[in-house]
């Protein structure tokens, strides 16, 4: 542990403050963190802190997310200017016209939107619960936004529902290509591939398996395979290659780094636990009593 580190660890003991982090963020930061995980893996964490401050080392969606499942606790960004694109690809005006044209739909969002989204939808999801969630939706009709390519994955599992898709995308998994995943097969053909369902479908369809973050870990660690193509973020690989030293581990494409997970640098958090940096997240009172409902129905039905 460097010092810097170090450092970090004893300043968040004497502030009681707890450091959460998502998969993707570097390898140095998950060392530090508290809690590191998904986005239902951190959501779940949210409502169990015991602390004062929680520093957050994700995107801002994540961090407000953690605000509305702690109010009572003070939440850092720890770079505020890390943010999710696609998050930005479905607006509340866009949900509010879809219900006016379309009102016996149930509409469901990908936890990867701004609470303003999150104000208008009927319930949330993340990766690893959507199927779940979304099986027990007694509507046939669903909106699925904003992410097209998780909502096909979804969508082909549960042909008796009517989904209809937004056309958003994650700019990092979206840009994987077939040719990378030949590439990768005949450099080594006796590795798993696993993907997560965020890339397109024609990436998916060549994978021996797709999920969360949290399953592709999951199954990398358990799985006889001693050899792994990693088919999402690369902060995944780097906690795999450290924590599982006895199995090879490759990066399906050079295009998955996530440039505003890795806008957070230790620097960063250093100067969030010590009250020099970050952004507190704040949130109007009758916008966080709107969108809490869906992310309590998420966890609700994720049970």
């Amino acid at each position: 542990m460097t010092n810097l580190q170090k450092e970090i660890m004893n300043i968040k003991k004497d502030k009681n403050i707890k450091i959460l982090a998502h998969n993707y963020q570097t390898y140095d930061i998950q060392q530090i963190a508290d809690y590191v995980g998904d986005s239902f893996y951190l959501s779940k964490i949210s409502q169990e802190l015991d602390c004062d401050t929680v520093v957050f080392c994700g995107v801002n969606f994540m961090a407000e997310t953690t605000k509305m499942l702690s109010p009572d606790k003070k939440v850092i960004l720890a770079n505020e200017e890390a943010y999710c694109p696609m998050a930005r690809m479905i607006s509340p005006d866009d949900i509010i016209k879809f219900r006016e044209e379309n009102p016996d739909y149930t509409i469901v969002s990908y936890v990867n939107s701004t609470t303003e989204t999150k104000a208008y939808v009927d319930v949330c999801v993340t990766s690893s619960t959507a199927l779940k969630i979304m099986n027990q939706i007694e509507n046939k009709n669903i909106l699925f936004v904003p992410d097209e390519n998780l909502g096909n994955y979804i969508a082909k599992k549960i042909p008796n529902k009517n989904i209809k898709l937004w056309e958003g995308y994650c700019n990092v998994h979206d840009r994987v290509t077939t040719e990378e995943v030949y590439d990768l097969r005949e450099k080594h053909p006796n590795a798993l591939l696993l993907v997560h369902p965020e890339c397109r479908e024609e990436i998916v369809n060549l994978a021996d398996f797709a999920g969360s973050t949290s399953e592709i870990i999951k199954q990398a660690k358990e799985s006889s395979n001693d050899e792994i193509i990693i088919g999402t973020e690369v902060g995944v690989l780097d906690y795999l290659e450290a924590t599982v030293p006895n199995k090879k581990f490759y990066l399906l494409s050079k295009h998955l780094v996530c440039p505003n997970m890795k806008k957070t640098k230790l620097e960063d958090v250093y100067k969030a636990v010590s009250c020099e940096g970050g952004r507190e997240v704040v949130i109007e009172e009758e916008l966080m009593n709107k969108a809490i409902k869906s992310i309590n129905e998420m966890i609700r039905l994720a049970e």
